[in-house]
C-alpha cells in the first residue's frame, strides 16, 4: 500500500514542476509584453516632444527674421569737405570713382537629402493587418500619393521648413501649403499647416494666418500640432484687436486640455489680458 502511495506521488512530482513551469513561462511573457508597451509609449512621447521642439525654434527664427527685415536701414552719412575741412580732415582735390562689380558667387548648397531610419519590428506590428498581409503586399494602382513614395515626401516638407529657416518665407509658406493640401492624410500634414502660419505671421499678414490655424484646428483635431495652433491663432486674434476671440481660446484651451504647457501659457496671457 505505502509502495503505491509514493509510486503516484513520484508520479504526479513531474507533472507539478511542469505547471510551476508554465506559470513562470506565462508570467514572464505578460512582464515582457509590459515593457514593450512602456517602450512603446516612452518612444512616441519623445516624439511628440521633439516636434513640439522644432515647431518653437521655427517659431523663435521666423518672429527673428520678421523683426530684423521690419526694421529700418541705417545709411551713412556722406561727410562733405566744408565738414571734413571743419574737423581738420585732408580732403584730396580729385577724387577717382572706383566702380565695383557685383560679385556672382553661387549661393551655398542647401542639404536636401534625409536619413532614413528603419522602424523597429516591434513598431511595425501595430501596423500589419490581414488584409496587408493577405494580399502578397503589392500596391494598387490608385494608391494615394502621399503613401507611394515616404522618401520624397519627407524631402519636400524638409525642404519646405528650411526656405522658412533661410528667409525665403514667401516661398516656403506656399511649398507648406501646397504639401498639406496634396498630402492631407500624411502624418506632417498638420504640421505643414502651423508652420505656414507661422510664416504669414512673419509676414504680418495675421489675418492670413489665423485662416490656416482655424483650418489646422478643425482638420486636425487629434493632432501634436493643434495645441501650438490654437495658442498662434489667439496671438493673432489679439493682433487683430479681436481680444474676446482670444479670451475664448485661452478658456478652450485650459478647459479642454487642463496640465499641459499650453494650459499654463493660456492662463498666464489670460490673466495679462484681465489687467
Amino acid at each position: 500500500m505505502e509502495r503505491r502511495i509514493i509510486r503516484r506521488l513520484l508520479c504526479i512530482a513531474p507533472l507539478c514542476a511542469l505547471s510551476a513551469c508554465a506559470t513562470a513561462g506565462s508570467a514572464k511573457t505578460s512582464e515582457l509584453a509590459e515593457l514593450k508597451a512602456e517602450v512603446r509609449a516612452m518612444r512616441e512621447t519623445q516624439a511628440r516632444l521633439e516636434k513640439r521642439l522644432e515647431r518653437m525654434e521655427l517659431h523663435t527664427s521666423v518672429m527673428s527674421q520678421a523683426r530684423g527685415s521690419s526694421a529700418p536701414a541705417q545709411t551713412p552719412s556722406a561727410t562733405s569737405p566744408e565738414a571734413a575741412a571743419a574737423k581738420g580732415l585732408d580732403t584730396p582735390g580729385d577724387l577717382t570713382v572706383v566702380k565695383l562689380k557685383p560679385r556672382n558667387d553661387p549661393a551655398p548648397a542647401l542639404p536636401t537629402r534625409v536619413a532614413v531610419v528603419e522602424p523597429a519590428p516591434d513598431d511595425m506590428e501595430m501596423f500589419i493587418s490581414p488584409a496587408s498581409e493577405g494580399d502578397g503586399g503589392g500596391s494598387t494602382a490608385d494608391e494615394p500619393k502621399e503613401q507611394a513614395d515616404t522618401t520624397v515626401l519627407d524631402s519636400e516638407f524638409e525642404q519646405a521648413v528650411a526656405a522658412l529657416r533661410t528667409g525665403n518665407v514667401e516661398g516656403g509658406v506656399e511649398r507648406l501649403l501646397r504639401f498639406a493640401e496634396e498630402n492631407p492624410r500624411n502624418p506632417r500634414a498638420d504640421n505643414a499647416l502651423y508652420f505656414s502660419g507661422l510664416g504669414q505671421m512673419g509676414l504680418k499678414d495675421h489675418a492670413a494666418a489665423a485662416k490656416i490655424f482655424v483650418r489646422l484646428i478643425d482638420s486636425y483635431p487629434a493632432g501634436d500640432a493643434v495645441l501650438d495652433g490654437m495658442l498662434r491663432l489667439a496671438e493673432c486674434r489679439l493682433r487683430l484687436n479681436q481680444k474676446d476671440d482670444a479670451r475664448a481660446l485661452y478658456t478652450r484651451i485650459l478647459t479642454q486640455f487642463p496640465g499641459t504647457a499650453a494650459a499654463t501659457q493660456a492662463e498666464q496671457r489670460l490673466s495679462s489680458l484681465s489687467h
